[in-house]
């Protein structure tokens, strides 16, 4: 599993003009499951995305965690992250997993995720989705679990 954490002051996803997932303060992950992720994968990403270090202490270092602050996670499904863009001019997604098996394990990590913090949005798997976000920073960090 891939994520794409960004550290954001607010975020939301929006799917035919209605808002469907929100956060405040706190951090947006696109999220996309490759091939053969399965249940550790998912375990392993959500550590990473609610302890990875990325919100300043009182001295100003990245030394918070989303968990430490209790911030709102949003996370949004994005296959694409999956792509192989080593050759050519157009990727190739061979690397993602299937729609159905993508599904499955996307909807176990924010299963997991519900379970371990107490703000949790989603976007919606599948669709069409309009991401506005403000970048807090800009601070973003792309995140593997393998």
């Amino acid at each position: 599993m891939i994520g794409l954490i960004q550290r954001v002051s607010e975020a939301r996803v929006e799917v035919d003009r209605r808002v469907v997932g929100q956060v405040g303060r706190g951090v947006l992950a696109l999220v996309a499951v490759e091939r053969g992720d399965g249940a550790a994968q998912a375990q392993r990403l959500l550590e990473r995305i609610l302890g990875y270090r990325i919100f300043e202490d009182e001295a100003g270092k990245m030394n918070r965690s989303l968990a430490d602050i209790g911030g709102g996670l949003l996370l949004v499904s994005q296959f694409t992250l999956a792509a192989d863009t080593q050759k050519g001019m157009r990727a190739s997604f061979t690397p993602a997993a299937p729609p159905e098996e993508g599904k499955r394990w996307f909807d176990h990590l924010v299963e997991l995720a519900r379970r371990a913090h107490p703000i949790v949005a989603t976007g919606e798997f599948g669709a069409h989705m309009h991401v506005h976000l403000v970048n807090d920073g800009p601070v973003t960090f792309w995140l593997t679990a393998r």
